[in-house]
């Protein structure tokens, strides 16, 4: 069994928490918490965090000097250093005209069939660029695919958009047929 690196699951999670939630599909409440099986889930499609459960989290925490994070009835949050914005409500805006979202290969099959969704997370993650998108894809695949979405097309037709921050919008779902895949976005 592989032995797992507190001090690197804790810049990890700190980075997760406090820095860029998006790029791990990550959805904040207005403290900073999130539930664990939603991060571990999220660690865990990083082949060096492919076994981390829950008491590994806590031997992180009770073992860091900084005691950067804090875990209670099944949430974790980090307790300072966020660089992200405060959670605010969320509601239906009028997206740009075209978002991205960068996913494994493995996936194109399923999302071409049955669109763009959440996964048991509460919103699907859409980025405004491409790099953003690449970055969000990486995680999964080491060559994602970038798909394009016709957002506002899909608005348009009522699907909604929620701006998550300046470089993440969300959806409840997306269907197919506002989604494009060409050669283009075949990094």
């Amino acid at each position: 069994m592989i032995s797992i690196n507190y001090l690197e699951l804790s810049k990890e999670v700190s980075y997760a928490l406090r820095h860029a939630p998006w790029e791990y599909e990550l959805e904040l409440d207005e403290n900073g918490w999130v539930d664990v099986e939603q991060l571990l889930t999220s660690l865990r499609e990083d082949n060096r965090w492919s076994n981390v459960t829950e008491a590994d989290l806590i031997a992180m925490i009770e073992g860091s000097e900084k005691k950067r994070h804090e875990i209670l009835s099944g949430r974790i949050r980090a307790l300072y250093g966020h660089s992200v914005p405060q959670k605010i409500a969320r509601e239906n805006e009028e997206p740009p005209m075209v978002l991205y979202h960068g996913t494994a290969r493995r996936f194109l099959e399923s999302i071409t069939e049955n669109g763009l969704l959440s996964r048991g997370r509460q919103y699907v993650h859409l980025s405004i660029d491409v790099d953003t998108a690449l970055q969000v894809g990486k995680r999964r695949d080491n060559k994602p695919i970038i798909l394009m979405i016709n957002a506002k097309q899909a608005w348009n037709e009522g699907i909604k958009f929620y701006q998550g921050n300046n470089k993440v919008w969300l959806a409840d779902f997306v269907p197919s047929k506002y989604i494009i895949e060409n050669e283009s976005t075949k990094l």
